[in-house]
């Protein structure tokens, strides 16, 4: 951005003349600023006259306001040559020439092409600069001009900034830093922050020039606000007519609206610019767009080039050549296309990413995907969300064999599609990027399918090829067919419509159309489709008919052999293989099919030869199917026990040779990687073989020979039990249930963990398959000897066992004895041996069988006994159940009966009336007063409910606990028993507090004190009270009287207690623990009392 700075600033002189003073005398030379002579002739004058240095300086600046710079520039530098002789003069006006020269050399080195030169103006500066510092760092003016120096060297910005800040820190605001500042802050990219100070130095000078305007324009647009950049730009044409920037400001915001009058209108102001500076590179690239959209690509070349070679700015020649390259892009002269894309990106600013779209289409059409994608990823970078970009990176990523690309290109179609899902290339090419992944790539077709449909277009017989192969692929046979249908029937349509288009002439049509081509891929693929739905016959019938019309077909040929080989007609196959070599002699597929068949037939070194002619050929050098294939066949070699260690070596490093080879072609070869891990295990590394084999599962769970090659890792290590689960697990996963070779690899792990009859029943499984095959009937029958004999000699083994195992021997030894007279049979003298120590076994079985015998009959006698024992155990416990469930009826019966008796003695007594009596016995002692007992009518409700609740407890307690409260109580009844006769022995009538009461009649009473206690707490009724006691105490008299006749008729009751004991048993009564400690409550009980 271009600074202009006030032309007031420095002091310029405002006069129309200039006085030289004469030396020696008091005349002047007066010089006419508006018409200045020649520069030569005043500097001979200032020379002549020795002329202060403030008017060399005044001089320079009125040869700078006339434009004429080299008049200026030679002022000042001869100022400053003879500076010494200008004395004297102030220090601050030799500054002042230092700077207004330094700030000169930077302006010049600005405009500067010349990139020597440039550097040589910028040293210059410094140096004058560095000068004016040792005068004085610290002047305003001079920082200034430094400041403005930084900018445009255009590196400098943070010493530029620091310089103003320490202007403007001063105190004084000053208009040129607040210029600088917004310049700082507009490359800065800081739109807002310029914005500001620009409207900061506005307001200080509000005559200020048009470029503060312009500027003011720039960050309007910048900040997006059109019309107040607008605005901006009429107010700076409006103080400068000539402001080219202003016209080139106002003429884009014309183009970007796009309308028919505001283009004319831009365009208008474009020429106009031009008129008045025809070097202006900016007017100059905006013509050149403008001419590239009328397709007037020579003036765009002419308009461009000489914007680029009028600027030294970066960022304007980039666009200047984008403007170059683009014309010879669309003229087709891609070389120089190319150059200029090219050099565009490496002038362009971050934000200018044309050029990298344009380069990046160049790089397509020279077949350079890689420099392509890096192209268009850099536009990605600033347009994430650019659709174009988005599509034609995912195509370049698809063809890449780097498989992280490839992700990259499926989520990137994916993108496309969300974005916008009407594209139907982009579904078609995304589904053919999900080939691996048919369901996806299936529900892109049947999207793509619905749009067709849905605008009603003709669908593409490709395309219904291709969602018929993938549900082949799948092994939906009926909707393939469907499809396949659908497919050819539209290919005839189509080649109808082109007959129809030709008038009829189809003579070329009916062998080199590509509908013609086309159709016969189809009819193939329904060969493919009949022959995997077991209809070989009519696979047969197309690939023939295809050959009578295209004998070439290599492929059909190919199927023919296929088909005859799985008939097992392996002469035939042959003769359909040989006609595709001769058709192609060099075809691989063919030479690996017939290489393929001698391996069938055992015939390794016919197969070798076959493999190596492919791989000797040039063009198939690399074919890794021939190469794994040779690794295969010396693999198999180590199969079988070489005594020659170096040979054995050779063999090894040969096979490992070849697999190596196919891994270096192709990283993710897993048949390549499962060879070497085979090597390795022949070689003895066997823990490096388990991690090859465990990478190549974690790369494809599909491939079954990787698990059986891991449990034999396993079998060798002799982790017989992960073995075991890993043989069942490939079992399962891949339905190997009738594979023979798997299954004794189970039924071997089985052996050598000790499993004899989960091994047995393995070999029974695949001996069922294959009853033929000798090595498993030997296998079989040495199992079943080596389990007879752990039968036998196990001495715990039952009678049953001993049988099975003598029949399994015998079956041994018949086995043996027919495979020793096999010469199928490799080692026939084993098979005898094996039979002759069966033949052993076999006669010593009939001490086996007695010993198993009787141990059987022992242990038979012993299991009678002991179950005669339990028997008789289990019959006592159950006769002591019955007799305790017996006793424990009588108890409750017991129970039940006295209840009874009790409930009807109480309803006899409430019937009969109540009869007060008064009974008072005096003490023994004279000085003892009388005692009144009173019997609380509340306590007897009380203790009759606990009589009662206790009762129907005690129908609820269990046998046991009866018995054990039963024993207590007559213990505790006769111990007081002999205590209560003591007593009366000593003294029957010695007791004061005797009222002729029984111990049980006692406890049912209340002393006086506690009556008392209780009616001083009442307030009223006290008469009433004690008449109610009285009848209460009749009664209660009457109901103990009562019970002392029935204790004197029970065995069980209790004599009279002490004092002591009384008070014992009053405290242990729950009634009157309740009432005792709560003397409300039982105040209660007494002014309600219950009847019972």
């Amino acid at each position: 951005m271009d600074i202009s700075v006030n032309s007031d600033y420095g002091g310029l002189p405002t006069e129309n003349t200039i006085e030289i003073p004469l030396r020696g005398g008091d005349e002047i030379i007066e010089l006419d600023t508006d018409q200045l002579p020649d520069g030569e002739e005043v500097l001979n004058i200032l020379n002549q006259e020795k002329a202060p240095l403030q008017i060399w300086i005044t001089v320079a600046i009125a040869y700078y306001k006339k434009k004429l710079y080299d008049d200026f520039e030679k002022v000042l530098e001869e100022a400053y040559l003879n500076a010494a002789d200008l004395q004297p003069y102030h220090d601050s006006d030799l500054v002042r020439l230092l700077d207004m020269l330094a700030n000169y050399y930077g302006r010049k080195a600005y405009k500067e092409k010349s990139k020597d030169k440039k550097n040589q103006l910028i040293a210059q500066a410094t140096r004058l600069f560095t000068s004016a510092d040792r005068i004085d760092m610290y002047d305003q003016k001079h920082l200034l001009g430094r400041a403005f120096f930084f900018i445009y060297e255009g590196e400098n910005w943070s010493q530029a900034d620091s310089q103003l800040n320490f202007v403007l820190n001063q105190g004084a605001p000053s208009v040129p830093a607040y210029l600088g500042k917004a310049c700082i802050a507009f490359n800065k990219k800081e739109y807002r922050n310029a914005l500001g100070f620009y409207r900061k130095a506005l307001r200080l000078q509000p005559n200020c020039p048009a470029t503060v305007r312009l500027g003011m324009g720039h960050c309007f647009f910048r900040l997006g606000n059109m019309e107040k950049a607008r605005l901006a730009f009429k107010r700076a044409l409006d103080l400068d007519p000539e402001c080219v920037g202003a016209l080139v400001g106002l003429a884009v915001l014309d183009l970007n609206e796009k309308t028919q009058e505001s283009i004319k209108q831009g365009v208008q102001k474009l020429s106009r610019a031009y008129n008045l500076d025809s070097t202006n590179p900016m007017v100059l690239n905006h013509l050149a767009d403008h001419f590239f959209y009328k397709k007037e690509y020579a003036k765009v070349h002419r308009l461009a080039l000489h914007a680029f070679y009028n600027t030294e700015t970066e960022s304007i020649r980039a666009e200047s050549c984008y403007q170059m390259a683009r014309a010879f892009h669309i003229q087709e002269n891609y070389d120089n296309a190319f150059q200029y894309y090219y050099l565009a990106t490496q002038l362009a600013s971050s934000t200018f990413i044309l050029p990298f779209y344009g380069l990046g289409q160049m790089y397509l059409h020279r077949n350079d995907l890689e420099h392509a994608a890096m192209s268009f990823e850099r536009v990605l970078k600033d347009n994430p969300n650019n659709y174009e970009t988005l599509k034609i990176l995912g195509s370049l990523y698809a063809q890449s064999n780097k498989p992280d690309k490839r992700t990259q290109s499926k989520q990137l179609f994916k993108q496309v599609t969300e974005s916008q899902p009407e594209d139907v290339e982009a579904w078609i090419e995304y589904a053919q990027l999900l080939d691996n992944d048919i369901n996806g790539a299936l529900d892109a077709y049947s999207k793509a399918l619905t749009i067709l449909e849905n605008i009603q277009l003709e669908i593409a017989p490709e395309i219904l090829n291709n969602i018929a192969a993938l549900y082949f692929i799948k092994g939906e046979y009926d909707k393939s067919s469907e499809f396949f249908t659908r497919s050819y029937d539209r290919i005839l349509e189509e080649q109808r419509n082109e007959e129809n288009e030709c008038g009829g002439d189809s003579s070329g049509l009916t062998n080199d159309d590509y509908y013609h081509g086309l159709s016969i891929t189809v009819r193939y693929n329904q060969a493919r489709l009949h022959e995997a739905q077991g209809r070989s016959d009519l696979a047969e019938e197309i690939y023939k008919s295809i050959l009578l019309r295209h004998p070439s077909y290599i492929e059909c040929y190919l199927r023919l052999g296929c088909i005859a080989r799985d008939r097992g007609q392996i002469r035939d196959a042959s003769i359909w293989f040989k006609e595709a070599l001769d058709v192609d002699q060099d075809n691989p597929d063919a030479w690996t099919l017939i290489g393929l068949l001698h391996l069938g037939k055992n015939e390794v070194e016919q197969a070798q030869k076959k493999f190596d002619r492919i791989i000797r050929q040039p063009a198939y050098r690399a074919d890794a199917f021939a190469r794994i294939c040779l690794g295969n066949i010396w693999l198999t070699t180590l199969h079988h026990p070489i005594k020659d260690k170096d040979k054995r070596k050779r063999h090894q490093d040969r096979a490992l040779s070849f697999y190596k080879a196919v891994l270096c072609a192709d990283p993710r070869n897993i048949w390549a990687a499962h060879g070497i891990g085979c090597v390795l295990a022949h070689k003895g590394f066997v823990n490096e073989a388990r991690d090859v084999f465990a990478q190549v599962r974690e790369a494809t769970a599909d491939f079954p020979d990787v698990w059986i090659n891991i449990a034999h890792i396993y079998v060798e290590q002799k982790q017989y039990t992960a073995a075991i689960q890993m043989y069942e697990n490939c079992i399962k996963k891949f339905s190997r249930q009738n594979n023979t070779e798997l299954l004794q690899y189970l039924a071997r792990a089985h052996f050598k963990a000790g499993q004899l009859k989960e091994c047995k029943t393995m070999l029974l499984k695949a001996r069922h398959v294959k009853p033929w095959d000798p090595v498993l009937t030997f296998n079989l029958a040495f199992v079943q000897k080596r389990l007879a004999v752990t039968v036998l000699q196990d001495e715990t083994s039952s009678f049953s066992s001993v049988c099975e195992a003598i029949a399994d021997l015998n079956m041994a030894r018949c086995t043996f004895n027919h495979l020793s007279k096999l010469n199928e049979v490799l080692n026939q003298a084993m098979a005898a041996d094996e039979a002759r120590i069966c033949q052993d076994l076999l006669s010593q079985a009939k001490y086996h069988l007695d010993r198993a015998k009787s141990r059987e009959e022992q242990e038979r006698v012993v299991r009678k006994r002991q179950e005669e024992e339990r028997e008789a155990q289990r019959k006592r416990q159950l006769e002591l159940q019955q007799q305790a469930e017996q006793m424990r009826l009588d108890r409750e019966r017991r129970l039940e009966e006295e209840r009874g008796r009790f409930l009807e003695k109480a309803k006899q007594i409430i019937i009969e009336p109540v009869v007060e009596e008064k009974k008072s016995r005096r003490s023994g002692g004279g000085n003892r007063k009388r005692d009144d007992f009173i019997a609380s009518g509340d306590e007897e409700s009380s203790g009759s409910s606990n009589e009662a609740a206790a009762g129907d407890r005690s129908e609820n307690v269990d046998s046991v606990g009866q018995q054990k409260q039963k024993k207590i109580g007559n213990k505790r009844q006769s111990s007081e028993s002999k205590e209560g006769n003591l007593l009366r022995k000593k003294s029957r009538f010695s007791n004061s507090r005797d009222d002729g009461l029984s111990a049980k009649q006692r406890m049912r009473i209340v002393s006086k004190a506690i009556v008392s206690d209780s009616s001083d707490s009442s307030s009223s009724g006290e008469e009433d009270e004690q008449e109610h006691q009285a009848r209460a105490a009749a009664l209660a008299r009457k109901i103990l009287s009562s019970d002392d006749d029935d204790g004197s008729e029970s065995e069980d009751q209790s004599p009279p207690m002490t004092g002591r004991q009384q008070q014992q048993s009053m405290d242990s009564s729950p009634s009157d623990l309740s009432d005792s400690s709560s003397p409300r409550r039982h105040n209660e009980h007494r002014s309600k009392p219950r009847r019972v």
